[in-house]
């Protein structure tokens, strides 16, 4: 067969979204499968279901990560490998992560039925816990893998009813005894939607980011002091809700002091004890600070601490800080993106050269191979919310550009990728 007029099957694509969209599902027609919970294990017990009936060699590791493997005609090469995550945000999207699984699951359909035989073997992969909304920080399974994370550190990691992430990983039946260490990889592809509007704005239908910026997460703990609210004067109080109002102020003015070329956000707070007529005395809140300039987001930390610190000793709310995690910015391989755009080109697909705004386990997998992204656009821009939504054909388009990348990649009898 001609692989030129090869294409994936975009109804069986849309049918295999719209049935993982069903686990988990949202009044507001969203998702909700936070990292290791029952509809995670939903979904993994569907997706290995799935993997099953493609003969695919199927490996769990340690942390839970689900790979299904393709031979080629010379399995002693190192595969192509493509893949994302199942977890979602709370009250999430239907697009986020899972199509980047579902994505080269239809790849491996469409090579499967056609009967095509490629040189290196193809592996496709779910990687635990991308979101890191439920056990901070994000990425965690694949940056384990990538040897970025310590394993029991990892599995150490707590949400926040307590519960460690390894107890939930047993509980729901994903820890198995595969060893969550890296092995040679040819190249990593990864599918995703937009999640920002730059596409949809400039009238493209696939994006190729030149890499992702520097993600550095940290968490604040503030301790005040607890009293009636009616009795007590203002004067002298120790209000642990006001000094935190004071400081996420500073982080949300914190790009503008910079002078750009960054961003930063309060995305997550609790308040204790959280009643009305007490004052509160126990504030924890989470700072995310971005940037493709990895030592502009460590000088801003370096402002915005110093704002915290200053703030804590006049409220007289002591404070305490967590750096909880940092990832550099990650500079995709050039040749797999110019790939991605003359792929997308040679498909009549209109493209845009650009960044990556928000996190990806691509981020980790950069550090062990050559890697790249494919993206398709989010409908105003919004992801990480139940209206997230990304047209039925933009995601055929993006599995077809996937499609004959790794086609591309996984015929290639050399280590170069040329």
């Amino acid at each position: 067969m001609d692989l030129k007029t090869l294409r994936i099957n975009g109804s069986r694509l849309q049918g295999t979204l719209e049935e993982m969209a069903r686990i988990g599902a949202t009044p507001g027609g969203g998702v909700q499968r936070l990292t290791l919970s029952d509809e995670d294990k939903q979904a993994r017990d569907l997706f290995v279901k799935w993997l099953e009936e493609l003969d695919l060699e199927i490996n769990i590791d340690e942390m839970g990560n689900i790979f299904g493997r393709r031979s080629g005609k010379n399995n002693s090469l190192p595969p192509v490998m493509s893949g994302s995550h199942i977890d979602s945000q709370p009250r999430g999207g239907r697009f986020d992560g899972i199509l980047g699984v579902m994505g080269p699951l239809e790849v491996l359909r469409t090579l499967h039925e056609n009967k095509i035989e490629t040189e290196r073997p193809i592996i496709i992969v779910d990687w635990t816990n991308e979101e890191g909304s439920r056990f901070a920080p994000a990425m965690v399974a694949s940056g384990v893998w990538a040897g970025a994370l310590e394993r029991d550190w990892a599995y150490d990691r707590t949400d926040i009813n307590g519960k460690r992430f390894e107890d939930e990983l047993i509980r729901i039946g994903y820890k198995k005894d595969g060893p969550c260490q890296k092995f040679p990889v040819h190249c990593y592809y990864e599918y995703h939607i937009e999640q920002g509007p730059m596409l949809e704005r400039q009238g493209k239908i696939i994006g190729a980011p030149k890499g992702i910026l520097c993600l550095h997460w940290y968490d604040i703990y503030l301790t005040g002091e607890a009293n009636q609210v009616g009795p007590t004067p203002m004067e002298g109080r120790h209000d642990a809700l006001c000094a935190a109002a004071e400081m996420i102020l500073k982080v949300n003015s914190l790009p503008d002091r910079m002078g750009g070329n960054l961003v930063a956000t309060v995305g997550e707070i609790q308040n204790n004890p959280n009643s009305r007529n007490i004052i509160p005395d126990k504030v924890h809140f989470t700072v995310d600070i971005r940037s493709w300039d990895d030592d502009l987001a460590l000088k801003a930390w370096d402002l915005l601490r110093s704002d915290i610190e200053t703030i804590a000793s006049r409220r007289g709310c002591p404070v305490k800080i967590e750096e909880t995690w940092r990832v550099e910015h990650s500079p995709f391989d050039e040749k797999l993106v110019q790939r991605i755009l003359d792929t997308s080109d040679a498909l009549g697909y209109p493209n845009l050269h650009m960044v990556s705004g928000a996190g990806h386990d691509a981020s980790y997998m950069n550090q062990v191979c050559p890697t790249a992204m494919i993206f398709v656009p989010s409908i105003d821009g919004r992801s990480h919310v139940e209206v997230e939504n990304t047209t039925w054909e933009d995601c055929e388009a993006g599995a077809n550009v996937l499609l004959h990348a790794i086609l591309q990649s996984a015929n290639e009898s050399s280590a170069n990728i040329d």
